[in-house]
């Protein structure tokens, strides 16, 4: 049975770290109403953009020329290369946050044995993990959401847009955690390339458009940004899901700290009067014998 000491010991190191788990969710906290407000702004913006977009390349699908595509990014394939964005976090203490992406980027491949599919790893959780694996790596981004920046957006944006205009992949598949609250985040596989004309729905009239430029400049010029704006809103989104969910882990293990540190308390004061209570016998067992 451990000793008073040896229990105050515990007692105190269970005290540090709920310290610690308590400054690292009031520090979550913060970052999250930050990162909060940036998403709910940026949805809106991604929304509409590809909104406008496919109904433009609706619209001009339906035209003369419907079978030419006006920009690589609108040319769908068979999709036997297919390139899958994983974006997990960079570090733990986030729960089921890494382990849930990781498990659903291990089902996609399992699901499409078929195709070639080749990964890049946003979040170095993600990158570690398929580095031991038989996966092909095309790039890896670490250390973005210390500080996320829309130019960190354009860099994987470049690099996916290159790939698919060169023909060296057939469709973009991302897998991350969309934030829906601050108990809950959805875990989200969204195919991002190719770009699907909308089409209305029967007996609803197809909106038109009046073009300053040709369909073909606005898609040069709008496509690679609504690229851009997508893998943004991706990052933010799963920036935010994380944050959310190392609050959530962070409060649950102050929580069971304390309740640890109170259960440890009632032992000591149970070993404290054990010990009390033995020293009084032998006191009285001693006078008794003398008497």
């Amino acid at each position: 049975m451990p000793n008073v000491l040896d229990l105050r010991r515990r007692i105190r190191s269970v005290k540090n770290t709920q310290q610690i788990t308590r400054a690292m969710k009031m520090v979550a906290a913060a970052r999250l109403r930050r990162a909060q407000e940036r998403v709910v702004n940026a949805r809106p913006y991604a929304a509409q953009m590809l909104s406008v977009l496919g109904r433009v390349a609706a619209r001009v699908a339906s035209g003369d020329q419907p079978d030419e595509p006006l920009h690589p990014l609108l040319a769908e394939r068979p999709a036997k290369r297919i390139l899958l964005v994983l974006i997990t976090a960079d570090r733990g203490l986030c729960g089921a946050f890494n382990t849930n992406l990781i498990r659903a980027a291990q089902s996609y491949l399992a699901r499409h044995q078929s195709e070639e599919v080749s990964l890049i790893a946003v979040g170095r959780k993600g990158r570690d993990f398929f580095r031991k694996h038989q996966v092909t790596l095309r790039g890896d981004y670490v250390n973005l959401f210390n500080r996320l920046e829309f130019s960190q957006a354009q860099e994987i944006a470049g690099q996916i847009i290159k790939l698919y205009t060169t023909e060296s992949i057939d469709a973009v598949d991302f897998i991350y955690n969309e934030f829906k609250s601050i108990l809950a985040q959805r875990l989200t596989v969204e195919r991002y390339l190719p770009i699907k004309p909308i089409t209305p729905p029967e007996g609803q009239a197809v909106i038109d458009y009046i073009y300053e430029q040709s369909p073909q400049e606005i898609f040069n010029s709008l496509l690679p940004r609504y690229v851009e704006t997508q893998v943004y809103r991706a990052l933010l989104e799963s920036q935010t899901a994380e944050f959310a969910a190392r609050m959530t882990a962070m409060d649950a293990a102050t929580k069971n700290a304390g309740d640890l540190i109170d259960s440890l308390t009632r032992y000591l004061n149970r070993v404290r009067q054990a010990a009390i209570t033995k020293e009084i016998i032998e006191i009285v067992s001693g006078a008794s014998a003398q008497g």
